[in-house]
């Protein structure tokens, strides 16, 4: 399997990407922003399309509507009492900006295709190497502010209480979901990205006691999930996408079962 470069770039790439989710995914969860995932990645979807009726690629439009989307939302749904109306007039929107984008660009419906349940085997070399520095930088602000980030997810009154500056650590949360949104968009597609962000960060919830487990079990779990994905996927040459939900999907109810019994 690994003889093939477009295996052993799709294993690269999906690695660092489920790390990055994993690790984003347990401040996603604690915040009980998993709406804001899913619509970033609606954004998400016009942006690629737009990328693809430039003739770019699909990653930097993405990533261009999901910083200004994710500021935008996120602003939207602190200052409005409708929020659920507003944000899902956003999504319906975006959702047709892609349409049109797509239906007017020269590009063939593969593009489509890709851009709503990825294509990770499809991957190249300088795709990869994006991902990886893109995925980088977001473990890097983490890892700058991730005391911060901790404080004011899990205990957002004891942070105001202790002076942080709750508001800005909530827009570097933003911006850091944003860019999530968009390498996680590379393997399982615009539609399904909040899979990732979500899934293995809600299970690891019930596994872990303390924070650094969480993000221990969320990575795990996210790591089974796209290995164990791609590893079927070229076994079956069925889509990789399926898999990896199923995997994500089995792995939660499997734990949420076993906790419901015992608590």
């Amino acid at each position: 399997m690994f003889a093939y470069d477009f295996m052993r770039y799709a294993f690269l790439a999906s690695t660092f990407i489920a790390i990055t989710t994993g690790v984003v995914g347990v401040f996603v969860v604690a915040r009980n922003l998993s709406f804001l995932a899913h619509t970033l990645s609606e954004i998400g979807f016009a942006g690629a399309a737009f990328a693809v009726f430039l003739g770019i690629s699909p990653l930097w439009g993405m990533l261009l509507f999901t910083l200004l989307g994710s500021v935008g939302v996120g602003g939207l749904s602190l200052r409005t009492t409708q929020k659920e109306s507003s944000i899902s007039a956003i999504s319906a929107l975006f959702i047709g900006l892609g349409i049109l984008f797509l239906s007017i660009s020269s590009s063939s419906s593969r593009y489509a295709t890709s851009i709503l349940f990825g294509s990770i085997i499809g991957v190249d070399l300088s795709g990869v190497t994006r991902l990886v520095i893109l995925s980088v930088v977001v473990l890097f602000i983490i890892a700058i502010f991730y005391r911060g980030l901790k404080f004011t997810s899990f205990d957002y009154l004891g942070a105001q209480a202790h002076r942080l500056k709750t508001n800005m650590l909530s827009v570097i949360f933003l911006i850091v979901l944003a860019m999530s949104v968009s390498v996680g968009s590379q393997i399982v597609g615009s539609m399904l990205v909040f899979i990732l962000l979500t899934l293995p960060a809600s299970t690891a919830k019930f596994l872990g006691k303390t924070v650094p487990q969480m993000i221990a079990w969320s990575v795990g779990l996210a790591l089974a999930g796209v290995w164990g994905g791609l590893l079927l996927g070229y076994l079956t040459n069925l889509p990789v996408t399926f898999f990896i939900s199923a995997i994500e999907v089995i792995f939660y109810l499997i734990v949420y079962v076993y906790h419901l019994k015992h608590n």
